[in-house]
């Protein structure tokens, strides 16, 4: 699909019936050429027929709103020394935590749009380019002119697990409700949205309220300082997935055993939310519904290269089992996979990825999944 091609699709997700003068004006071309875009995406499937209905309305498919930016990336030969220069390898990848779910969500074979701000820079052009190659839709994008793309910056030890990280995602502040309006159609058709907490607390409360009554909403708290934003305000989430630490401040209760690990998560889906699932690193997660089912799901030791991106492949496979369909006893095990996907590769998303391979992971690994003691 061509760049024009995309302008005139996201215009007519917003108004099917737009006339071809009319997107013409709005696109300051001519109607002739208009004419022949529109008979291009017709040839291509993207136009079904008269009031230019689109084929992704029949599709299932996930949105994604949320942190995309450019990730650097430093790992130490040896054990790291702090207040010092450590030799070893810097790389440059696409990340931000919604974004790597949406990835992941695609390489699994889910249809994924992802709504987010960059920069007027090169880093948003390298953002925009790898997301379509990796088939995520970028049609949602606000480009902020005069900003810089967000940027994440993380130091990680000789074994793989990160010593210290910063951030600079202050483009995502220029997402606003009013834009998010302008992409009703898109939200409303998906049959999941995924969200991460560094997004301005204004748009979560937005997106909960406006579609998580119809929709279900998918949330990672992302961290500690970004958690504080949903506590007390979970209501028209369906899915959070905190860490330990995370689900401590949601649940504003400190949990050191099992027993409060379940009391806390009945909090949480007292709360409204339809499920939740903790991870607990090594120990695996902990997933309680509010059908009242507990369940403990955890996988062999395995050798770590690269920690960062098993929380967001984790959520992926989440996102994606739930558009399958499929219940909690096969997404367990499908989404701690994915995790340990990513965590045996160098890069924050493994590029073998898939739907299939992950499946096998399930079957050659015999992922566990167990009823706790103890379910409050």
């Amino acid at each position: 699909m061509t760049e024009r091609e995309r302008q005139i699709m996201e215009l007519l997700r917003q108004d099917p019936m737009l006339s071809q003068g009319e997107i013409a004006r709005r696109l300051g071309i001519t109607r002739s050429s208009v004419g022949v875009h529109l008979a291009n995406l017709g040839k291509k499937g993207h136009i079904l027929g008269k009031g230019y209905v689109l084929s992704e309305q029949e599709e299932r498919y996930i949105v994604g709103v949320g942190a995309a930016n450019i990730d650097l990336m430093g790992r130490s030969r040896a054990p790291l020394v702090m207040e010092d220069s450590n030799p070893g390898f810097i790389g440059m990848s696409v990340g931000g935590v919604t974004h790597n779910i949406c990835e992941n969500a695609a390489r699994m074979g889910a249809l994924v749009k992802l709504i987010t701000a960059v920069g007027d820079d090169v880093y948003g052009e390298k953002i925009r380019r790898e997301c379509q190659a990796a088939g995520i839709d970028t049609a949602g994008f606000l480009v902020a002119e005069g900003d810089s793309s967000s940027i994440y910056l993380s130091l990680h030890d000789h074994n793989g697990e990160m010593a210290v990280a910063m951030s600079d995602m202050r483009v995502l502040q220029k997402l606003s409700v009013e834009f998010l309006k302008g992409k009703n159609s898109v939200l409303r058709g998906a049959r999941a949205i995924v969200v991460d907490c560094g997004l301005p607390e204004e748009i979560l409360g937005y997106i909960a309220a406006a579609y998580g009554g119809e929709i279900p909403v998918f949330v990672d708290p992302v961290s500690t300082a970004y958690a504080k934003k949903l506590r007390g305000r979970l209501r028209g989430f369906h899915t959070v997935k905190p860490n330990l630490l995370e689900a401590e401040i949601l649940a504003e209760m400190k949990i050191t055993t099992q027993e409060e690990l379940a009391e806390a998560a009945g909090r949480l889906i007292q709360q409204g939310l339809s499920q939740v699932v903790v991870s607990l690193g090594k120990e695996g997660v902990y997933y309680q519904d509010r059908e009242g089912r507990c369940l403990w799901a955890r996988g062999e030791p395995m050798e770590v290269v690269n920690a960062t991106g098993a929380g967001d492949a984790f959520m992926g496979g989440l996102v994606y089992a739930h558009l399958q369909g499929w219940p909690p006893e096969k997404t367990l095990p499908f989404a701690v996979a994915a995790s340990r996907m990513a965590i045996a590769h160098q890069n924050t998303i493994n590029p073998n990825i898939s739907a299939e391979n992950i499946l096998a992971v399930v079957e050659g690994e015999h992922i566990a999944v167990r009823e706790p003691a103890l379910c409050l």
